[in-house]
């Protein structure tokens, strides 16, 4: 050996098993640590620092047995019903068995349409029987009216008058009481043209009659009266409790209100309004409730026109000023409104929970010390909402403001703290960690957006391609077309961050965490942003960030944080608790709102509706839960594996499983008014009359009975109608088919059968008040229901007349829109108009009026063409048939 090479000292690099001993340079690109060798428990699920990929259907199939086991079930519990052989051991308690036999009698007189002999003779004959039975056994003093009432009031941009409608009102006190101070609980027994009116109301009005009849008999003393209306007008809307907070002689002493109505048949009935500004009243429902279901959300969603109808609690609100409470029972919707709406499908069960609870709160309200001055206790709004319907969590706006700042900034501030501890288990500068943080927090609110988008688009794909309501039977359709979709988007946008940056020097165990960790950030910042915007509902953000940050906390204590896999199952432990909650109401929110989508018209696009609703669910319930997927391996395959399903079940969409109808469970709508229209031009000439079938469709999908239904392709929109005549020359039923006149169908028929009373317009007197006003005098005469429109022409303003004044201090959009009901007195009904020409020139037209008569209970005037029309029909369809007519008169 040379010299020169005795002096070289040569590296020999020897192979070693130790890792903390391997050469930096010959360790694996991207390995950030020496591997500790795994235990027996980690190599089952663990493999390269991820969970090994074949765990992920198990990790989809716990969330999903969660939702299905826990979640579900306790949105459909319902209490053991009490028979009648029970009452013998539970004597003062309310009888289920007692309350299904007043409802089948009452349905048993079938549909009570304002105005039929079954609402204003019938029904009230058994009512007053009922009454007087319970009153002869009575331990309390029971008092019977009945009302018979005439008024008006502006109901959204229409004038709603009655005359002679009727209401059952009783009162029970304590014997010798001289009180003034009354609880007033209220529901409805009439029903809808058609329909048998078991869930909406007659199941509310048997439950007042068990509670009543508990009431009377009970030794449990009564410390104030309770009002027992029982109302004969709601549907007309809302007249008859509009007749009695204004003009009955016990009104003016209720200073309470529960109220109690419904828009499906049977379940548990939620409390979706209280107050408002009344929080005692939350206060005492918690007291007495025994099932308790309620949802600040719910009152949200109903006072901001979300859900398409209205309630007598709104009436007794604005004309009374009496706070309350408002619950209703909303469980298959897909029957109300309908003929199927029958006491045979009511549950049992769902008396006994409805009657427990009212019974409970009835006694409450009416015995606790703030009823008799609850404007000392009017502190503002409440947010209230049960849990699994074992308890009920309630507090003031004042004191969820106060929660909700603190739990989001203390979210914010562990969440920062977590960012020092990940620095410092990591060896990175915090500048650079602040730096990761800024561009996850990035990539989270963008896999947002494209997660939101992807069900919006998909819903308005499946519409373009005559596929809405596809889920409308088979509702876990929506949950592999539009919450997987939302999953893939929220889930592929950070996989491809985490893919292209797959040589940070971060471990991804602690990538995901900060993924986590900015979507806490993003939740408490939206949290702060809701809360200032005076959003109640905002609690459902709270709660999220607020179990997430205890799941934070667990691990910062324990030190698994700084592991790669092991932090997930404290965070797992302590995402289940919101999970479980969440997918509670959002089961609720879901089972009442998918029927509605049957109803909500033809301009709504239901699956875009259902989307968007999809996202703020998905958002909610797994926002925490799917950014794990990127803790398995594979795990942009599993990502890809979510549009999978939705494909599979787009294929499905498309197949007779898809087919949104079934009959007697989940039908289509329609209103079919067999109508004669007549126009008259200034000379009072007919210059236009047709017959035929006048037909409002209720969803999205009319073009389903195209090919069924008699003459169905020679169907023409009306719209063409509403550019040359008044309201399209249609007669309009309510309000709300004033909205959707346009997508009115007609098809050209024979003349239908009208009744003898046909809908009359009389010019009493015509009075030329100054050169440039005139005032007439007329009189209305026809069917139970009527409806006049009103407008004026050629530069003619209205500036007086008889109804009532609000549309014109308000300047209403024209024509004017003047619904007319009668119950057991259909005398004319005298109006006069007054109106002003600026150029006085009365050589010209001044008015035109539309007058459209409705023979809603009239089963005798359906002509055999008709009923062949409506025979044609596929099974599936629930068509409310009734003749009609429309004329139009120019003065």
């Amino acid at each position: 050996m040379s010299g020169s090479e005795k002096n070289v000292r040569r590296r020999v690099i020897t192979p070693t098993s130790d890792p903390p001993n391997t050469d930096p340079l010959l360790r694996p690109r991207g390995s950030h640590q020496y591997e500790v060798q795994p235990n027996g428990c980690e190599r089952a699920f663990v493999q390269r620092n991820k969970i090994k990929w074949f765990w992920a259907p198990a990790f989809f199939g716990f969330w999903l047995l969660l939702y299905v086991a826990i979640s579900i079930p306790a949105c459909h519990r319902l209490p053991r019903p009490l028979t009648i052989q029970d009452e013998a051991k539970h004597p003062d308690q309310f009888i289920a068995e007692r309350a299904e036999n007043n409802l089948r009698e009452l349905v048993g007189l079938g549909p009570r349409v304002v105005g039929s002999r079954q609402n204003e003779m019938a029904a009230l004959k058994m009512l007053s029987q009922k009454m007087q039975k319970i009153r002869s056994g009575s331990a309390n003093d029971i008092e019977v009216d009945v009302q018979v009432a005439s008024g008006s009031y502006v109901h959204w941009s229409m004038v709603n008058m009655y005359q002679s409608i009727q209401n059952i009102v009783v009162k029970i006190s304590p014997k010798g009481t001289n009180s003034t101070t009354y609880l007033l609980v209220n529901s409805h027994y009439d029903s809808v043209p058609a329909g048998p009116g078991a869930g909406d109301d007659g199941s509310m009005v048997a439950t007042m009659m068990e509670v009543l009849r508990v009431l009377a008999k009970s030794d449990k003393p009564l410390k104030n009266p309770v009002v027992f209306l029982f109302n004969g007008a709601e549907e007309n809307p809302l007249q008859a409790s509009h007749a009695f907070i204004t003009q009955h002689k016990w009104a003016k002493y209720c200073k309470a209100l529960i109220n109690l109505d419904s828009c499906g048949n049977g379940g548990r009935e939620i409390l979706f309004q209280s107050g408002p500004n009344h929080p005692w009243l939350m206060k005492n429902y918690r007291r007495a409730i025994k099932h308790p279901y309620a949802s600040t959300m719910g009152e949200e969603l109903f006072q901001h026109n979300f859900i398409p109808s209205d309630t007598d609690f709104r009436i007794f609100r604005d004309h009374g000023s009496v706070p309350g409470l408002d619950m209703a029972y909303t469980y298959n919707g897909f029957v109300y409104h309908t003929r199927h709406d029958r006491a045979e499908i009511f549950p049992r069960g769902s008396f006994q929970h409805t009657g427990d609870n009212l019974l409970s709160l009835v006694r409450e309200i009416a015995n606790c010390p703030e009823i008799e001055d609850s404007s000392k206790y009017a502190e503002g709004h409440t947010i209230y909402f049960d849990v699994m319907g074992w308890f009920l969590v309630f507090y003031t706006e004042t004191e969820g403001i106060i929660l909700n700042v603190i739990v989001a900034l203390a979210a914010i501030g562990i969440c920062g703290f977590a960012f020092k501890l990940m620095s410092v288990s990591s060896g990175i500068k915090l500048e650079k960690i602040l730096k990761r943080v800024l561009h996850t927090l990035l990539v989270q609110i963008l896999s947002v957006i494209v997660a939101a988008v992807l069900p919006i688009l998909l819903g308005l794909f499946m519409d373009a391609v005559h596929l809405p309501l596809s889920w409308f039977t088979n509702s876990w359709l929506i949950l592999g077309l539009y919450f997987t979709t939302f999953f893939f988007g929220l889930a592929i946008v950070p996989a491809l961050y985490f893919h292209w940056t797959k040589y940070d020097k971060l471990p991804i165990g602690q990538r995901i965490q900060l993924l986590l960790h900015c979507h806490c950030v993003l939740l408490a910042v939206l949290t702060l942003v809701f809360t200032i915007c005076g959003i109640r509902s905002v609690f459902v953000l709270m709660l999220s960030c607020l179990f997430y940050t205890m799941g934070l906390i667990i691990n910062i204590a324990t030190k698994l944080h700084s592991k790669d896999v092991a932090w997930v199952i404290p965070h797992i432990v302590c995402t289940v608790p919101p999970f479980v909650f969440f997918a509670y109401f959002s089961h609720g929110f879901f089972t009442t709102f998918i029927p509605m989508f049957g109803r909500f018209g033809e301009n709504l696009n239901p699956d875009l509706a259902v989307a968007v609703f999809s996202v703020a669910v998905g958002f909610l319930c797994c926002g925490f839960i799917i950014p794990v997927l990127q803790l398995f391996n594979k795990s942009k395959t599993i990502i890809c594996g979510l549009m999978g399903i939705t494909l599979l079940c787009f294929i499905i969409a498309m197949t007779p499983v898809g087919f949104p109808y079934r009959p007697d469970t989940n039908v289509q709508r329609f209103a079919v008014l067999h109508t004669k229209r007549t126009f008259h031009d200034a000379e009072n000439h007919v210059r236009r009359q047709e017959s035929g079938y006048f037909i409002m469709p209720q969803d999205r999908r009319t073009y389903t009975v195209k090919n069924a239904v008699i003459n169905m392709t020679l169907a023409q929109k009306i719209g063409a109608d509403c550019e040359k005549e008044i309201n399209c020359g249609l007669p309009l039923y309510n309000q709300r088919w004033h909205k959707t006149r346009k997508n009115s169908l007609w098809i050209p028929a024979s003349e239908p059968v009208l009744g003898e009373d046909l809908p009359t317009v009389i010019v009493l007197s015509k009075k030329q008040l100054s050169s440039t006003k005139i005032r007439y005098e007329m009189q209305l005469s026809g069917p139970n229901h009527m409806a006049l429109f009103i407008q004026p022409l050629n530069g003619a303003t209205m500036k007086d007349w008889s109804f009532h004044k609000a549309p014109l201090r308000l300047n209403f959009e024209t024509p004017y829109f003047i619904y007319f009901s009668w119950g057991v007195n259909g005398d004319p009904l005298k109006f006069w108009l007054e109106l002003e020409k600026p150029n006085g020139n009365w050589n010209s037209t001044t008015l035109e009026l539309g007058i459209g008569g409705h023979w809603t209970h009239h089963k005798d005037l359906i002509t055999p063409d008709f009923k062949k029309f409506l025979d044609s029909f596929p099974k599936y369809v629930d068509a409310t048939p009734w003749p009609a007519s429309f004329e139009s008169r120019i003065y």
